[in-house]
């Protein structure tokens, strides 16, 4: 029962959709309707606030901390799957067709709540090759390859599947980018 509740409360909590709530309310705009169409805090910055780009970016990644961190000292045999139904409530959302973001943010409290030291890994190969590129994409999915990688230099079995099957869905969720990118046609993305 707890594997239950656990797996559909984590859902419900990763399935706020922040940056649709926030662009409705304060620009009166569907974000669905800006740029990609997508809700995520890289979207909401093309809506044109900086300010509820930030915050949706900021609530996105505290609606997976709550979850997993409680998971994690009261349920933490089912710390994986509190994890993962949050992140795959952020990106399959009930509230809007299951048609939500693409997870990074949702990952970024996900990687902080299980080891902090995943999360900083994480922002910093996320800074540096944002900082060369200027592509959100781009460096979105090469700090997440960077958490499979670091645990396979450390041998670390246990954790290397569930991180590398987190990477997959990124990839996947990231698929209409990838294309974007390799014919050269990505958007770059201006955080400041």
């Amino acid at each position: 029962m707890d594997f239950l509740i656990i797996g559909i409360i984590s859902y419900l909590m990763g399935s706020i959709p922040f940056g649709f709530i926030l662009t409705k309310i304060f620009l009166k705009k569907d974000i669905r309707e800006v740029g990609s169409g997508n809700i995520g805090a890289t979207n909401t910055l093309r809506a044109g606030n900086k300010l509820i780009g930030y915050l949706t970016l900021t609530l996105d990644i505290i609606k997976a901390i709550i979850p997993v961190i409680y998971t994690k000292i009261y349920f933490p045999d089912f710390l994986y799957l509190a994890s993962l139904c949050a992140f795959l409530g952020h990106v399959f959302p009930v509230w809007l067709k299951f048609k939500g973001g693409k997870g990074v943010a949702t990952y970024v409290g996900i990687l902080f709540s299980i080891n902090i030291y995943f999360g900083i890994i994480f922002t910093i190969v996320w800074t540096i090759t944002f900082v060369i590129s200027k592509f959100s994409s781009l460096s979105s999915l090469i700090a997440s390859v960077s958490i499979p990688i670091y645990l396979l230099i450390l041998t670390q079995f246990d954790q290397l599947i569930f991180f590398t099957i987190m990477f997959v869905l990124i990839f996947f969720t990231h698929r209409e980018n990838i294309k974007r990118l390799k014919n050269k046609e990505e958007t770059k993305t201006k955080i400041y």
